[in-house]
């Protein structure tokens, strides 16, 4: 497969071209469910009249309908998008970066989805629908899976299902609250999960920062102690990276641990945790939950992460060393792979 797509580059290359379109407005309709012709072009960043044709093309061969609110695929296109899927990363040259990072991280799956989360909302989706794809594969009755919060988290949460309900399966919170959306809270993520599923959840009604007092007070209270254990033997963790800088602000978190932030080399942030461009933790929020230990004993850590603009921070997070499974974006492996040790 791969000889012949290398021969269409140099004799056809157009074709490939024509390939990735048709496909990349296939998949964008398939992820919308229903979707305008109007937003649809905004989101491709192609005209209407560019995308009427190929819209007109797609209908006619039946891989997609056309309704008073929108554009719908149907069985057939579903079909189609199921079988080229493998070769639909060579098309992408998607395969030789996965291999790449997944040997130099030393990681045991790398799943790369085409575009920029940054600029296209329809990749984060994608990115969601792939890892919801992953975790149901590796969810079973007994299990216990400890989510955290944040917007690509919580579409990994809209996207999982179930054809038999696991109702032995447990999602709790990897740790606090943020303070942001309730909707992109980790204890709305982890129960949202569950009832997907048809599984079960347990929450976690702590703050996400707390000073030292308070930190050993709650570690006291008995229910708090008793789901914090629940949590941190957990044999899943599904979590989210993010940009040091980015995090801070949005904890709110006082100029003074700003600077120091800056001052120590902090690029990323996971589970309250600030970790340098070497992997190396530079600083830990009080925090209630998971801790880096838990994480160093889990048996599947999976990461969720993309956006060109998060590539340097996925790297430094990588090199920490403990991550199994990585689900993350063309452009953000792209930055990946420029920060590789």
């Amino acid at each position: 497969m791969k000889r012949i797509l290398e021969v269409q580059k140099q004799l056809v290359p157009d074709l490939l071209d024509v390939m990735k379109k048709r496909y990349t407005i296939l998949h964008h309709i398939m992820i919308s469910g229903v979707i305008g012709r109007r937003t649809l072009a905004v989101s491709l960043n192609i005209t209407e009249r560019v995308l009427r044709g190929e819209v007109d093309f797609l209908k006619s061969q039946g891989l997609l309908e056309i309704e008073s609110n929108g554009m719908r695929i149907t069985p057939a296109g579903q079909l189609l998008l199921d079988q080229i899927e493998p070769m639909i990363k060579e098309v992408f040259e998607l395969t030789d970066l996965e291999s790449q990072i997944r040997t130099t991280y030393g990681l045991s799956q790398v799943i790369i989805v085409p575009g920029d989360s940054d600029r296209s909302f329809f990749t984060k989706k994608e990115l969601g629908r792939t890892a919801a794809t992953i975790l149901r594969k590796l969810v079973t009755n007994g299990d216990v899976v400890s989510v955290t919060g944040g917007s690509t988290i919580a579409e990994v949460a809209n996207h999982m299902s179930s054809s038999a309900p696991i109702k032995e399966a447990w999602f709790v919170p990897a740790r606090g609250g943020l303070g942001e959306s309730v909707e992109l809270q980790a204890n709305t993520v982890a129960s949202q999960m569950a009832q997907r599923i048809g599984g079960q959840y347990r929450l976690l009604h702590v703050p996400d920062d707390l000073g030292e007092e308070a930190y050993q007070s709650l570690l006291q209270e008995p229910s708090v102690k008793e789901i914090v254990s629940f949590v941190r033997n957990c044999r899943i963790v599904v979590h989210g990276i993010g940009d040091a800088m980015v995090m801070a602000k949005r904890r709110k978190v006082g100029e003074a641990t700003i600077s120091m932030l800056q001052n120590v080399g902090a690029e990323a942030e996971a589970f309250g945790y600030y970790f340098d461009n070497n992997g190396h933790v530079v600083h830990k929020m009080m925090t209630l939950g998971l801790q880096l230990e838990d994480i160093q004993e889990t048996e599947v850590v999976i990461g969720v992460a993309g956006g060109q603009s998060k590539g340097k921070a996925i790297a430094a997070f990588l090199k920490f060393g403990h991550e199994d499974i990585l689900v993350t974006d063309e452009a953000a492996a792209l930055e990946i792979i420029k920060y590789a040790p």
